[in-house]
């Protein structure tokens, strides 16, 4: 079992933002990481596009489950994980996240934000801790 994506976005009224993002691309060979970090953004964005205001949904994508979440408020997470990852830890995750980003980070930046501009930390250590906590370490 293993999570390879946390992101979360912001679903406005003309296109999705990428806010911040955790990837975890290690078990990847080293000439097919890169491709596959920008397989894991381009699909968060598509799937957080194509899914509506207040919807949760498990999609899976080749080999991979992505679990999206798209907030009332236009605030989304999205989880790309392995077929064997629980879906209800990964709603779970996203849950928190979004709860903890929309507290720390100001609604007025969702829309013009991006990675380099949006200053919250947590994504890398949610990321790690999921990984490990399902692994039952």
């Amino acid at each position: 079992m293993r999570l390879y994506s946390l992101s979360v976005l912001y679903k406005g009224e003309a296109h999705v933002q990428l806010l911040k993002t955790a990837s975890d691309v290690s078990t990847f060979n080293f000439f097919q990481r890169s491709s596959v970090q920008e397989f894991m953004t381009f699909t968060s964005q598509l799937i957080v596009e194509r899914s509506g205001l207040g919807s949760r949904a498990s999609v899976k994508e080749q080999d991979y489950l992505c679990h999206v979440y798209v907030r009332s408020d236009g605030l989304a997470g999205v989880v790309i994980a392995d077929n064997e990852y629980p879906s209800r830890v990964c709603f779970t995750l996203l849950d928190k996240v979004l709860e903890e980003f929309s507290r720390q980070v100001s609604r007025v930046d969702w829309p013009s934000g991006s990675p380099a501009t949006i200053s919250y930390a947590a994504l890398d250590g949610y990321l790690s801790k999921y990984q490990v906590w399902v692994l039952g370490f």
